[in-house]
């Protein structure tokens, strides 16, 4: 049976390794999605509960954290991907440095 779309998106942000982050873009590219950035999120959003996909290392293609600043999953995301060992300045991570390149 062929993955559904979410599935696919849910395969490919599992498969960025721990330190690295990726940007909708190149998530929707690597599902062969194309150009449907706007949908990860919304794949994203539908994770199970108990999941272990790591949504938090998902974000803008400018290295931002998408959600809004000081907001509590801004918070969560921020803390997530410092556990990870990446380093977040002013709600952006430096993608010359933490970038995943497969």
């Amino acid at each position: 049976m062929e993955p559904t779309k979410d599935q696919k998106i849910w395969q490919v942000v599992l498969s960025i390794p721990k330190g690295k982050v990726a940007s909708y873009g190149q998530v929707a590219d690597m599902a062969g999605l194309g150009r449907q950035a706007r949908y990860i999120g919304r794949a994203l959003g539908k994770l199970p509960a108990g999941h272990s996909v790591p949504w938090y290392r998902v974000i803008r293609s400018n290295g931002q954290i998408a959600f809004p600043e000081g907001s509590s999953t801004f918070i969560k995301q921020k803390a997530l991907l410092e556990q990870d060992g990446i380093e977040v300045k002013n709600g952006k991570i430096n993608l010359r440095q933490y970038q995943w390149q497969p």
